[in-house]
């Protein structure tokens, strides 16, 4: 591992980037609610896919300056492209078969989880301090609360079997975004710039995620509001939004990240309350407070400071 050293940059930035990227990210469902006979599982392979070369455009040159130290971790690499990969396949048949709520929750909410367990078993990191933990418990009450105040999903939910199938896929989704998170932050802490880091793994991953718009992109393009929906999903939460993250990433660990992406679903609820129109109960608010409170002390009760120096 390459020698580290400690950087004067404030946690709290890293902290506000991936705030911010999380509120990218809350505004995929409403904008994608306005392309109806377009295939989830399209929009989520068209976002990443194209995302992920923007994103390799813009670090191009870190890229290039990065290229022996990406190929010694190809692994790496190639590890945690899977996890993109897999990551909008499972997460949007999860919400089509459990339901948008629930399959939120159980994906976000199981990545925090997924996140230490991966720096505790491989990094030999110990992240299960007592306040990290009470403001876990503190997201996850949230989001059960918030995942069901509103109105049951539209899709045939009824089926327990296809629940249970969305539930798995939830956590298997929640798990490849941990993967991917981790798998970064690792590349990191080797000395990758982190553009150089989270562009080489979006770029396979759009090697697997764009072939598959050959089966499910048929409506893509068909009229001028699909294609703005389209370019907005890559553009913005995708584009942008990852490198918000990847910023973030140089200051913060994993396990705190994937903590404090539970913002994520509390501005899509907002979203589909004031935009979409959808209900949002008693409880639904009370979660978000919940929620409210776990990010607050995430942000306040850091101290760590970064361990990865690189140049811009």
């Amino acid at each position: 591992m390459t020698t580290a050293t400690a950087n004067t940059e404030n946690p709290q930035a890293g902290h506000i980037a991936i705030l911010l990227a999380s509120f990218l990210w809350g505004s995929t469902g409403t904008v994608a609610n306005f392309a109806h006979d377009v295939s989830p599982l399209a929009i989520g392979a068209f976002a990443m896919g194209v995302g992920g070369l923007l994103q390799a455009l813009v670090a191009l040159k870190n890229l290039q300056r990065d290229t022996r130290k990406l190929w010694r971790l190809k692994a790496y690499v190639v590890l945690g492209a899977l996890g993109i990969a897999v990551y909008p396949l499972t997460f949007y048949s999860a919400m089509h078969l459990a339901g948008v709520a629930i399959g939120t929750v159980v994906t976000i909410g199981s990545a925090p989880f997924a996140s230490a367990l991966l720096e505790w078993l491989i990094s030999k990191k110990n992240p299960f301090n007592r306040i990290w933990l009470i403001s876990l418990l503190l997201g996850l009450l949230g989001m059960l609360l918030l995942a069901f105040s509103g109105a049951a999903p539209s899709q045939s939910t009824s089926d327990q079997m296809g629940v249970m199938i969305g539930i798995l896929l939830g956590l298997i989704a929640g798990a490849s975004y941990a993967l991917y998170a981790w798998t970064g932050k690792r590349m990191m802490e080797e000395g990758v710039h982190s553009k150089a880091a989270m562009s080489s793994m979006f770029v396979v991953s759009a090697l697997i995620l764009l072939p598959s718009l050959i089966i499910t992109g048929d409506q893509l393009f068909a009229n001028l509001n699909n294609i703005s929906v389209a370019l907005y999903m890559a553009g913005v939460p995708m584009f942008l939004g990852y490198v918000l993250f990847g910023f973030g990433l140089k200051t913060t660990q994993a396990s705190t990240a994937t903590v404090l992406t539970l913002f994520e679903p509390v501005v899509a609820a907002i979203f589909a309350v004031t935009i979409v129109g959808e209900q949002l109960g008693v409880s639904g608010w009370l979660g978000m407070a919940f929620i409210g409170v776990c990010l607050w002390l995430q942000t306040r009760t850091s101290k760590q400071t970064s361990l990865i120096p690189e140049t811009p």
